[in-house]
């Protein structure tokens, strides 16, 4: 069942022990606009599916990152978000992977159960693959069928 949160309240991530940060909901209106952002639409089309994923991972935590906590400068003291930090934020792998986990592909599992189902069997999607197996030639309902043809 598809559960929908009317409320649309930013909500807080834990990306590591200490480190968490609050994030505006996963929207279509959030993700449209990180797909035309400028950095990501200047991704070169060669680029392989794991830079594509960093740029597109760095365009939406700028657009959804409200607050952090648990983040400082090289001297410990806390720094508050901004475009540089987001990004550099990000090129912390174990961080990076969290806020996949946690925000990105929450909000692409229905992208994903849509396209997971099986083919039509006809039509424009067709491809399915018969599931039946071919009966026996010499199957008793066969005989019965020729048996019944000769009577």
């Amino acid at each position: 069942m598809l559960t929908l949160d009317l409320t649309n309240e930013p909500r807080w991530h834990d990306l590591a022990p200490g480190v968490r940060v609050q994030l505006r909901p996963l929207t279509t209106a959030l993700m449209v606009a990180t797909r035309s952002d400028p950095v990501v639409e200047a991704v070169p089309e060669d680029a392989s599916d794991e830079e594509r994923a960093v740029a597109f991972a760095k365009a939406l935590a700028r657009r959804a990152v409200l607050a952090w906590e648990g983040i400082g400068d090289a001297g410990g003291k806390p720094i508050d978000p901004s475009p540089e930090a987001i990004d550099a934020l990000l090129d912390v792998w174990p961080i990076f992977e969290a806020f996949q986990l946690s925000y990105v592909s929450k909000g692409l599992l229905l992208e994903q159960e849509k396209n997971a189902s099986a083919l039509s069997p006809n039509g424009p999607s067709a491809g399915a693959t018969d599931t039946a197996r071919v009966a026996n030639p010499a199957s008793p309902a066969k005989r019965r069928a020729k048996t019944a043809r000769r009577g």
